[in-house]
């Protein structure tokens, strides 16, 4: 059986955690813990947690002890887009081909909603019993070190031409940082000095930042209906991408040439590493 059959058992697990973890709509603040279930079971591709079961699978470990860490790094990623959404950020109406957060409820709403799931995910973690090296790296990764931080350049890079340096930091931070901590959380416990450690960190930096600029090429070159939210927006709020410096061809080849570096990073790994490499096509060759 390849990955792409295994993908579908792993995304089963950790939906059933996040329903285990997700207060029910019944569950009062109703609004607020529906908002929550909106955000997060809404037909998202689950490539995070993916990451961190195909992570495991190439350092020989269950996916048993990986269950709580790909369950709270998919709430991150998914408080993360509910608070990009909203007015004061890129203020989005549609997210996945769906209204919003805070177009389907209101703006307090989606906010909240946005803590809400921020909170739950560290409060998983703890009662799941994951290591707290695990913990960590995920909370240096969403905090202003990484993704928050990486959000902050964003926004102060628009209507900007930073340098290419200034560019990528900010790519590794917004995107890149939670999608390493994704792939280096299952073997957090051995230390940053572990050869599997390292070259899954390799891998999972490569990957980051091909992903943002994929994303980048995608809001130039794809649909509203492809990529499930306003095509062209990048643009029309003068931001600061890798093609608008760099030109199209120039962005494709860097992705390209991230993603050899990446394969080079799996060549060092002792377990399975096809479920790294199919998502790592995945992430690069993608069309949404």
């Amino acid at each position: 059986m390849g990955f792409s059959e295994r993908a579908n058992g792993y995304i089963e697990r950790v939906e059933a955690t996040l329903d285990r973890w997700l207060p029910a709509e019944s569950t009062e603040p109703r609004a607020l813990h529906a908002a929550l279930r909106y955000a997060v079971f809404n037909g998202g591709k689950r490539i995070r947690p993916l990451l961190s079961f195909a992570a495991a699978e190439a350092v020989g470990l269950s996916p048993k002890g990986v269950d709580a860490m790909a369950a709270a790094v998919e709430l991150i990623h998914c408080y993360s887009l509910v608070h990009d959404d909203l007015p004061a950020m890129d203020d989005d109406d549609l997210r996945r081909g769906k209204p919003t957060v805070h177009k389907a409820f209101d703006e307090a709403t989606a906010i909240l909603a946005g803590d809400a799931l921020l909170t739950l995910a560290f409060e998983g973690m703890a009662r799941d019993r994951a290591s707290s090296r695990a913990i960590g790296e995920l909370a240096a990764a969403a905090g202003s070190g990484g993704m928050v931080g990486g959000q902050a350049m964003d926004l102060a890079f628009e209507a900007t031409k930073p340098t290419r340096e200034a560019l990528e930091t900010m790519f590794r931070k917004k995107t890149g940082a939670l999608i390493r901590a994704a792939v280096v959380m299952p073997v957090a416990e051995r230390g940053a000095d572990d050869p599997s450690h390292r070259a899954l960190g390799e891998y999972a930096e490569a990957i980051g930042l091909a992903f943002q600029i994929v994303d980048d090429l995608l809001d130039i070159e794809g649909s509203t209906e492809e990529i499930g939210k306003p095509a062209g927006s990048d643009e029309a709020r003068d931001k600061a991408t890798w093609p608008a410096l760099f030109g199209l061809e120039a962005s494709r080849r860097h992705a390209d040439d991230l993603t050899e570096a990446a394969w080079a990073a799996l060549a060092r790994l002792p377990g399975d590493t096809d479920g790294l490499r199919w998502l790592g096509e995945r992430i690069v060759r993608r069309r949404s």
